[in-house]
């Protein structure tokens, strides 16, 4: 049995579709989903005949189902029905999960998906066969049946029962003229094989698409369910491959009128899936050097199991669209479907970075030219308005719907909590971003193009410490005038004030100081000394208020006021900017920072204490006063502790980790984030563990 079990959902999906086929757990729990927050909660089935033809063995995707035929013969009595299915026990079924492939052995059976993780390219600059081939909506699966020992021929098949209520099953024979065999519900999914002999089928139940009365009713055309069928003779051992595609035409959004940008090679559910079943063993191979990618590193089996989860939910997630002719990445922000919320981007950076650095940059100018906004702060207490400056929305919509510009769909008026904004948070990611993508890329172009942008974003950034000059600290003081006597929260908005609250935020704190040095490397680099120089300020003035916060036990308080009694993991977090910018001085305990550094380094280590920030598990407990633990950003903090502060990994913490996403209540929802006591509460089908893609780079500072 696989070490971890072999029950729990996760997403099998195309780069830039919003679609998954989540599959993994007992029960009608997954099936084919296009643009959903969750699970599409289908039948799949997927088995071979016994070998004394006697009914067949399957793989537990599936639950019980009515005969439907009822609807249409009311008076016909119910019938007894012989059960032909008969699903493996867990004990008879073999997982192997990865990041490329994930694959079921049972009895003579194994059922295998492939989903390449390719790299998506420039749309702007690549050639049209590499954007095909990365953006098909599609997913590749294959069956393995061994009937050597088989006396009989015996039928495999692979079939699932569509749940859209407006659409029906059919079958794509009829619109392909033989080329393939293919079930689909309306235009939107299927699945469809060109494998010899394979035969399509639809039914009121899988039964009737196995055993029909008579040959002909393969075709019937009421039937909810439908199913790939094929017969291997005996004595053989066959492998039949099959294409689970995804399609949506036309207009995609409301508020900006986008269409999918797949839509430009693909116009139907059916070219999709001539294209993927052509191209399959290119894509088959793709998804067998993804697994290589994590296999060949020196990843625990936890890390390596985590890391490919989160990457499958991430796109899961991606929609890449098409506005007037220009691309549109966005991530859907899991079960909330809030579209490109920023403090969900900054997290997919490293990611993003190193697969499709241009989705980064695209993310980047839509936040300037639709999504920003410039507003006044006001202090505590204090109803005088002051200078504010530039900052941007914390999304950019939901659930296809895109937000007005200046505004996003989460961010309230008046609020202290929750839905409240996060100004200077959403400022700080723009910067932290921004300096990121032109030290990954170089891209002096986009620089200049840009570069008032970044001084406005420096002269907010000051304004938002305090607008007195003589008492600026470097640390957030002041509330953006849109929260209306509010307060500004952070991107852990659902925690206590330890986390969820901006004004004199130590995580917060920590990650300012990183974006005045990248503020400070991007003015140096085009001679505007001057505001290099009020970057430098700002972040000298910033870290010396941080370490001087520091109490007698070593850490830090969670905010930089007096007796407050929460302490924090997150303290660290922000130092992964600096650290991927390769400003080795700056984290160097002998530079110019080296006391806040040193600082730093001592409050890890003193809050990685079960009466402070560990659980009884061993897992990583973001705040000591709040047991909303989210691993997104556990692992970007263990990067960060292991990379840049040189402490080493703790296994026990990633057995802990890894038995949180597989708790019985967390497992349908695929990788989730924010965990309660270990157990999935919130941040369900997510995206933002691809923070566990750091693991894979060099682990030493």
């Amino acid at each position: 049995m696989n070490p971890f079990g072999s029950f729990f959902n996760a997403h099998h999906s195309p780069a830039g579709a919003f679609a998954s086929f989540t599959l993994g757990l007992p029960g009608a729990k997954g099936g084919l989903g296009l643009e959903l927050g969750g699970p599409a909660d289908e039948n799949i089935f997927i088995g071979f005949q016994r070998q004394d033809g006697a009914g067949y063995d399957t793989l537990p995707f599936y639950a019980g189902s009515s005969d439907d035929s009822a609807r249409y013969d009311v008076s016909a009595e119910a019938k007894d029905r012989k059960q032909l299915l008969r699903p493996f026990s867990p004990e008879e079924i073999t997982r192997q999960f990865h990041l490329g492939t994930d694959s079921w052995q049972a009895g003579d059976l194994t059922f295998t998906l492939y989903t390449p993780h390719a790299a998506v390219p420039d749309p702007a600059t690549a050639k049209r066969a590499d954007l095909m081939a990365a953006v098909v909506p599609a997913i590749f699966a294959e069956i393995r049946v061994d009937n050597r020992k088989g006396k009989k021929s015996r039928k495999a098949f692979f079939g699932y029962s569509g749940k859209d209520p407006y659409t029906h099953m059919r079958r794509l024979d009829e619109t392909v003229a033989g080329k393939f065999a293919g079930i689909a519900q309306g235009n939107g999914t299927c699945i469809a094989s060109d494998s010899p002999g394979v035969l399509s089928s639809l039914g009121f139940l899988i039964d009737t698409c196995l055993e029909p009365d008579h040959p002909e009713n393969h075709q019937f055309g009421l039937g909810g369910t439908g199913a790939l069928v094929v017969e291997v003779p005996a004595g053989k051992k066959k492998s039949f491959r099959f294409a689970i595609c995804f399609h949506r035409s036309g207009t995609a959004t409301s508020g900006l009128d986008c269409r999918y940008l797949y839509t430009r090679y693909f116009p139907s559910l059916e070219s999709v899936a001539a294209y993927a079943l052509k191209n399959w063993e290119v894509q088959t191979g793709q998804a067998l050097l993804s697994n290589r990618q994590v296999e060949k590193s020196k990843l625990n089996a936890d890390r390596r199991l985590m890391l490919a989860h989160a990457v499958r939910s991430y796109y899961g997630s991606t929609e890449l669209l098409e506005y007037q002719g220009q691309p549109f990445w966005v991530v859907n922000e899991g079960e909330y479907r809030m579209m490109n919320t920023f403090d969900l981007t900054v997290d997919h950076l490293f990611f993003e970075l190193d697969r499709n650095p241009w989705a980064v940059r695209n993310q980047l100018d839509w936040f300037v030219k639709r999504y920003s906004y410039r507003d006044k702060v006001r202090l505590p207490g204090d109803e005088k308005e002051y200078d504010g400056g530039i900052s941007f929305t914390h999304d950019m919509g939901t659930t296809n719907a895109m937000s007005r510009p200046g505004y996003s769909s989460y961010e309230c008026f008046g609020l202290h909590g929750c839905f409240s904004h996060m100004t200077h948070e959403q400022l700080v990611n723009w910067i932290c971003c921004a300096v990121s993508y032109v030290k990954a890329t170089g891209d002096k172009k986009w620089l200049k193009l840009n570069l008032p942008v970044f001084k406005a974003c420096l002269t907010s950034l000051i304004n938002r410490d305090h607008p007195d000059p003589e008492k600026r600290d470097g640390v957030m003081d002041a509330d953006s005038t849109r929260c209306r006597g509010g307060a500004e929260i952070t991107t852990y908005d659902s925690l206590d004030a330890s986390l969820g609250q901006s004004r004199r935020n130590l995580y917060l704190a920590v990650k300012s100081w990183a974006a005045y040095l990248g503020l400070e490397f991007i003015l140096e680099s085009v001679a505007d000394k001057k505001n290099a120089a009020r970057a430098v300020e700002q972040a000298r003035l910033c870290a010396d208020t941080i370490a001087s916060y520091r109490t007698p036990d070593g850490t830090l308080p969670a905010i930089l006021e007096k007796d407050n009694p929460s302490r924090i993991i997150p303290a660290i977090e922000g130092l992964v900017f600096p650290f991927q910018w390769n400003m080795k001085s700056s984290l160097s305990e002998k530079g110019p920072y080296g006391n806040l550094i040193r600082v730093l380094k001592e409050h890890h280590r003193a809050v990685l204490k079960k009466n402070l920030c560990l659980f009884a598990d061993g897992g990583w407990k973001l705040s000591s006063t709040n047991n909303n633990s989210w691993l997104s950003k556990i692992y970007l903090c263990q990067y960060v502790a292991e990379a840049v502060l040189g402490f080493k990994p703790d296994p026990l913490a990633d057995a802990a980790h890894r038995s949180w996403l597989m708790h019985p209540e967390s497992v349908y929802f695929a990788w989730s984030d924010q965990m309660i006591s270990g157990v999935a509460k919130g941040s369900k089908y997510y995206p933002r563990g691809v923070t566990s893609w750091l693991w894979l780079k060099k682990t030493s500072a």
